[in-house]
This record gives structure tokens, sequence and C-alpha cells, in this order.
């Protein structure tokens, strides 16, 4: 397991669990979002309960100047980081036609181009390492016609499958987390709650039982980690299900 980690969209949702599980088995932190009030408090916590040493970079990571804090930190020599988890993010009415295009390109910004930095940032001096984990939080929306949120979480995953393909023999191996509907306050801004909107209680999973799976993935160095055997079913069926099912299927939920 990694000994530092730098986590984005740490201050909540599976960004702050990705937090706790690491720091229970030991691993500093540094951690990344634009709430500095709430990374502090979840940053003192955090060292209270389990003795770790946690950096807090509040920053807005699609502000450059801002972003380039968190690039400097992952190349910084003298204090290396071992993981590096993608996990901020955001979503957007699946109404693309209605949407502003503004907001839609600073959502393709944030869940591509972001990722594509600080993987490029970290990727480097893992390689000199020989050693280190990119982990990119993506969906299993990404194997389903959904809206623009799909088409970012599908370049999510197959830029990890690349990348563990071509970097893994080298010491360094990236994975594309691909949970369902989870319990976390990302669909809760956007006023989606288990049950509603045609999504069965039985497709939400719970938060900690994600990221154990996955940090399970991780540690196996796996290019893909779909949470759950029932996501993993989902998923099996994509191959097969025609795309104007798959997208009708996809409007379900927000």
């Amino acid at each position: 397991m990694a000994k530092t980690a730098l986590i984005t969209g740490a201050s909540s949702g599976l960004g702050a669990e990705y937090a706790d599980q690491l720091a229970a088995r030991g691993v500093d932190l540094v951690l990344v979002a634009r709430d500095k009030a709430a990374l502090s408090t979840h940053a003192s916590a955090l060292a209270d309960r389990h003795g770790v040493e946690v950096e807090v970079l509040a920053v807005d990571l699609l502000v450059p100047r801002k972003r380039d804090k968190v690039i400097q930190r992952l190349t910084d020599p003298e204090r290396p980081i071992d993981m590096l988890v993608n996990n901020a993010g955001f979503g957007l009415p699946l109404e693309f036609e209605r949407n502003d295009i503004e907001d839609e390109v600073r959502h393709l910004d944030l869940h591509v181009e972001v990722p594509m930095r600080l993987a490029h940032a970290a990727l480097g001096p893992m390689l000199q390492r020989r050693s280190g984990r990119i982990v990119n939080v993506a969906s299993v929306a990404g194997f389903i016609p959904r809206a623009t949120y799909g088409a970012c979480k599908r370049w999510l995953i197959d830029f990890s499958r690349w990348g563990n393909a071509k970097y893994s023999d080298r010491g360094v191996t990236f994975t594309a987390v691909c949970p369902g509907y989870t319990h976390t306050n990302f669909h809760e801004r956007m006023g989606l709650e288990p049950g509603r909107e045609g999504v069965p209680s039985w497709m939400w999973l719970d938060a900690r039982d994600v990221v154990a799976e996955s940090l399970r993935d991780v540690a196996r160095g796996k290019g893909v980690s779909i949470p759950s055997l029932r996501y993993k079913a989902i998923v099996a069926l994509t191959r097969v299900i025609p795309a104007g099912i798959l997208a009708a299927a996809g409007e379900r939920g927000r």
C-alpha cells in the first residue's frame, strides 16, 4: 500500500471515504478540494483518529494557476506521492440541449483534462521510482450512452485501461473505478434520492463497500474495478443490449 496518497474531491463523498480508509491503513494524505473549512475539519479528524500526516490544498482545479499547486505537489521529489486518486467531479442534467455550454465545458475539463494533467504529473516520478498507483474514479455510466457524463467517464475508463497495459510492467498501475448509484452527496446535490426517479433501492451501493472493493482491485493491479456483483452483471449485459435500449435506460435518475 502507498505511503502517501493525494486525493481530489476529498472533502465529501467517495473522496472523503477514500481518505478515511487509506488513513486507517496508515497512509499519509494530501487532500484537495475547494472547501477549505470542510477539508481542514476532515484532516484534523483523520490525523487525530489514525495518527497520520494530512496536508490540505484548498484549490479550484479548474483554475490553472491554482491547479499548478497540485501539480507542484505531485512532482515534489522530496515528498513523493505514491497514489493519486482522481475523484473530483460534478454532474449535470441529462438534457444537453438545455444545459449552458460553459457548464458543459467545465464538466468536460474537470472529468477529463484535470485527471489527465494530474496523472501526467504523477506518472513521471512514479516511473522513476518504479512504483505508484493512479486511480481514476469513473462510473458504470461510462459503459452506457448517458449524455456527456457517460462520455467523460468512458474516456477515463479507456485511458486507465491503456495506462495500465502500458505502464504496469514498469511498476505503475492505473485503475478506473466504476461504481453505480452510491449513497453520497453527489446525487443529493442534484436532487436525486434512493427510490426516486426510476432508480430502485437495490441499485444503490454503500460508499464504504465501493471504496473497500476498489482498493482491493487497485492492490491487485486491475485496470478496471466495478464494485459489487450486481453492477458487474449490468456491465456484462451492456455488451449485448442495443445502444438505443441502453440510452433509454440511461435516462433514469440524473
